[in-house]
């Protein structure tokens, strides 16, 4: 069964343009992140993805005046607020302002948004999105290569202090293993670059929209991911049944990937490199 979104046709063009590579899995929930944000604070938006981009579109007078410049200038003056006061490292975070949004998908077992987690120990979920919100603030870092955007991020309430990512960008992962690299980045408290768009927007978009575990063993269904892209513009509410490969899209892509340990002790995590599986022509 096919469902039907009630959200506002799409303009002729799409309001916003972001580079993307799909087979990136943070870059991929990233854009639906940045997606969930212009639904909500523009009232109907829709996205979808074209080759290697994608594109959001809003209807009427809002599509002449929104941007990406606008929409990232509101999120990133818009305040993350910890709720659990108690607990600085997964304490759930809120979104106010014009979104209205709370994040905990890392405590949800029930659909297991659990098993997406990626960072760890003394690791503070509230501490590392706020440095990577500050760090998108920015207005000449607020184009279409937004998710491109490498730098060495810092804390904005202790700006002398930098600031790893929670490690959803697989271009993070991909460096991030020692049997790869030849030594232990974390053991040695080292600092590199980040992309922190694709780390907060991620954080964003894995709250409605989720890959589901893409293997039979109980043990590779704890590591193991898939995804679909979609073509034709989507609201929010509609984006999880097109991720899921529910809707029939030609064009669509499909991918697998593996959020791996990257530590010895086996708690740390990074998603890796998506692998294209096939597609609907």
């Amino acid at each position: 069964m096919t469902a039907i979104s009630n959200a506002p046709a799409p303009a002729s063009a799409p309001a916003i343009r972001l580079l993307v590579d799909s087979a990136n899995p943070g870059q991929f929930f990233a854009c639906c992140g940045l997606l969930e944000l212009a639904h909500r604070l523009w009232n109907g938006a829709t996205g979808s993805f074209a080759r290697d981009e994608f594109h959001i579109f809003a209807a009427g007078a809002v599509a002449k005046s929104n941007s990406l410049r606008e929409l990232i200038s509101t999120f990133c003056a818009t305040p993350l607020q910890q709720l659990d006061s108690e607990d600085d490292t997964s304490s759930p975070i809120r979104l106010g302002g014009s979104f209205q949004l709370t994040l905990d998908w890392w405590h949800d077992k029930r659909s297991g948004g659990n098993r997406l987690k990626v960072w760890a120990g003394r690791m503070s979920s509230i501490r590392i999105a706020r440095a990577m919100q500050s760090a998108i603030a920015d207005p000449t870092v607020q184009n279409e290569s937004l998710l491109n955007l490498a730098t060495v991020v810092f804390d904005p309430l202790e700006q002398d202090k930098k600031v790893e990512p929670f490690y959803f960008d697989s271009r993070r992962g991909a460096n991030a293993q020692s049997r790869d690299i030849g030594f232990a980045p974390d053991a040695l408290q080292m600092t590199t670059t980040a992309f922190p768009a694709v780390e907060v927007l991620c954080l964003i978009g894995l709250q409605r929209c989720r890959p589901w575990p893409a293997d039979n063993s109980e043990r590779d269904r704890q590591r193991h991911f898939g995804y679909h892209t979609w073509v034709e513009p989507h609201s929010p509410e509609i984006v999880p049944a097109a991720i899921h490969g529910l809707l029939s899209s030609q064009g669509s892509q499909y991918f697998r990937f593996e959020n791996s340990f990257r530590t010895d002790q086996k708690k740390h995590k990074a998603f890796l490199r998506a692998t294209l599986i096939g597609g609907s022509s």
